[in-house]
């Protein structure tokens, strides 16, 4: 990848490059460690990495105290506490392509003395992190830092599902790999930022860096992260004497290890599975970027040993840039429920890692305006974190002569409002309650399934609804008769008869449902059972001030301020009338307090199995309004297990822990 003309560059040429390398890979670096937000892709970064390293090469007296060649990870948060780290974190050397990858081994083989295996694996894009356990209990979780000194980011690491708390053995060791955000977490998490007009993440492994590094637990808990273990520390110990034993070790104790490996000394065998991997990676639930190469000998690997960078025993062989080329035929401006203006590149089709490609999300007008991308551009394409189909750059040498800016709305394309910067967001914003748009998105979240759970009432008969000027917010709804769904397309006497009963059915629902069908903002289903169980009715919470809010429980200063905003204009009065009128249940079904005296109250639970008399989703709630805190996951501060029939290794793992256990039969007698 090194730029062929450095080998005849002179000393001075070169060393008026060198400096304005290092400052651009610097700047990379920041983005992409300490801001989580990379403006370039990682091969543009390793591009001028290679192109920095040659250099270095020809002339070593040009490398400057501050290039990223001598440099590990990033930075150290000062809002977390400091851990230094006893056996240094360090980064892994890249390869890009299978001759480069060969010419490594031939290296290290040809400087030992004994036939050398290796063990391949995934290499998982996320970041690293260290585990440390003191007699089998967690006891501390740090990022790598500069790879000397790393970040204490213990209370967040407790949040995440598969990091056990208490290992099966009561053994004192620390192990190290990577946390990782699943895809459909980052397509979930990124929808969610879009909506309220925040910044979207770059990827998943900016997405998980973010939500580890976060300050406030909660949010991390929120972010489904994940996690696999590849490195054992100490591992002589233990008598582990190869990589795969360390792997094998690690899942026996309770951490998630990767499924996918292969230990080889055969060079064939390994360009195999590397071609097998990156044809599959697409249909992986989690983004790898490469393939990882390791000595399998523990004992070769410390001998080896490294440099003040990186192991000579593993090296990472990153997979070429997936893109393609097409044409921006137009940009679409949509409206969401929340009123946010997404924009959406309308492309020529072209094949992209594994699917054909017509349409690109730019997120917002800031990112159309500083990529400057134009209706009639020749752009590059890329899938974000192998999901996301995403615009790399413009092609400006195929910028037809007289192009121009793209224009960026003022007025909402629904209801010709105009739109708005609301203050610390990025993206533009409609704030006409009533555009046709944005009431749509919000007839179809009030119908859904876990607001008002209107059976039948989808998109497509909303929009006929709305069509035909019979539904203009969600309390008319309740207005609909027989005859006016019979003017609807294919809306015969057995649909008409359904929709009704399920809309006469909802009004009974208890007012959580009715609260988080409102779409206010910050405020999910979660929020929304807080808020009921805990001000008992809508009009004691209308009538509720931001401090009074934000005092309950879990709920806080953000989603206390987004209530009483809502409940402060006239429209929101007005619809809670339409509501009360219409024989909406306003008030909380479930027990007016957390039933301090129930069975329940206080335990955290986990339930697993199926049941005969309960959904799962319908058990967990109603755990939760008996005080319960219901977990996904059993360890040692499991107060219960509450099984159902089919229950598998959260059984035997409750079993193994002492964690009482409730069948469905005894449960129903606590209820």
């Amino acid at each position: 990848m090194a730029d062929k003309g450095i080998k005849g560059m002179t000393h001075s040429e070169a060393s008026a490059a060198v400096q304005p390398l290092v400052d651009q890979l610097n700047q990379w670096r920041r983005e992409y460690y300490d801001q989580d937000a990379p403006t370039v892709d990682d091969h543009a970064y390793d591009v001028a990495y290679q192109r920095l390293l040659a250099l270095e090469a020809q002339y070593p007296d040009l490398v400057l105290p501050d290039s990223p060649t001598q440099a590990v990870g990033g930075s150290v948060d000062n809002d977390f506490a400091k851990v230094p780290h006893a056996v240094p974190m360090l980064s892994m050397g890249d390869v890009f392509s299978l001759a480069e990858l060969q010419d490594w081994a031939a290296r290290l083989e040809a400087g030992v003395e004994e036939p050398v295996d290796y063990n391949v694996e995934l290499k998982i894009d996320g970041l690293s992190l260290s585990l440390v356990y003191e007699n089998g209990k967690l006891v501390q979780g740090s990022t790598r830092g500069d790879g000397n000194v790393g970040e204490d980011v213990t209370a967040n690491v407790m949040t995440i599902k598969d990091i056990p708390h208490q290992l099966n053995k009561p053994l004192s060791l620390e192990v190290r790999g990577e946390c990782y955000m699943p895809k459909a977490a980052f397509v979930k998490l990124n929808a969610a930022r879009e909506a309220q007009g925040l910044a979207t993440f770059a990827n998943p492994r900016n997405a998980a860096a973010g939500s580890l590094r976060q300050l406030d637990p909660k949010v991390t808990q929120a972010r489904a992260l994940a996690t696999f273990l590849y490195t054992l520390i100490d591992p002589a110990r233990f008598n582990v004497t190869t990589q795969r034993e360390a792997i094998a070790f690690m899942k026996d104790l309770g951490f998630v290890t990767n499924p996918s490996s292969l230990t080889t000394d055969d060079l064939n065998q390994m360009d195999a599975y590397i071609a097998e991997q990156t044809a599959d990676r697409d249909a992986l639930a989690y983004g790898i970027d490469g393939i990882v190469v390791k000595v399998n000998s523990l004992p070769l690997q410390q001998r080896l040993g490294n440099t003040v960078k990186v192991p000579r025993w593993e090296i990472a062989y990153k997979f070429p840039p997936e893109e393609a080329e097409t044409v921006v035929r137009a940009i679409e401006w949509t409206i969401g429920r929340t009123g946010v203006v997404t924009p959406t590149a309308v492309m020529d089709p072209v094949p992209l890692a594994g699917t054909t490609v017509a349409r690109a999300t730019l997120h917002n007008a800031d990112m159309i305006q500083s990529k400057d991308i134009r209706i009639g551009d020749t752009v590059l394409l890329h899938k974000a974190g192998d999901i996301i189909p995403e615009v790399s750059a413009v092609v400006l040498s195929k910028r037809p002569e007289d192009s121009q800016p793209a224009p960026i709305p003022t007025a909402c394309p629904s209801c010709g409002q105009a739109l708005v910067h609301v203050d610390g967001e990025v993206a533009l914003r409609c704030i006409n309650p009533m555009c046709p748009a944005q009431v749509q998105e919000q007839l179809t979240h009030f119908a859904s399934r876990l607001a008002m759970n209107i059976d039948g009432l989808g998109p497509k008969i909303i929009a006929q609804l709305q069509a035909k000027g019979l539904v203009k917010d969600v309390a008319d709804l309740y207005a609909l008769t027989a005859a006016d769904l019979s003017t609807l397309d294919k809306f015969k006497e057995k649909s008409i008869n359904n929709l009704l009963k399920a809309i006469d059915t909802s009004r009974q629902n208890s007012v959580e449902r009715l609260l988080f069908g409102l779409g206010i903002r910050h405020v999910g289903a979660k929020a929304a059972r807080l808020l009921a169980a805990h001000f008992g009715d809508i009009d004691t919470l209308m009538a509720a001030d931001e401090e009074t809010i934000a005092a309950v429980p879990n709920i806080g200063p953000t989603i206390a301020a987004s209530v009483v905003q809502y409940f402060n204009r006239d429209t929101a009065k007005t619809l809670i009338e339409d509501f009360r009128r219409a024989g909406v249940n306003l008030r909380f079904n479930g027990p007016a307090q957390a039933a301090t005296d129930s069975y329940f109250s206080g335990k955290t639970v986990v339930i697993t199995g199926t049941f005969a008399a309960f959904t799962r989703p319908a058990l967990t709630a109603q755990l939760q309004a008996l005080g319960a805190k219901v977990t996904g996951s059993v360890s040692k501060k499991t107060d219960l297990l509450v099984a159902g029939a089919k229950a598998g290794s959260k059984l035997a793992k409750a079993q193994a822990l002492a964690v009482p256990v409730m069948d469905e039969a005894e449960l129903q007698t606590k209820l």
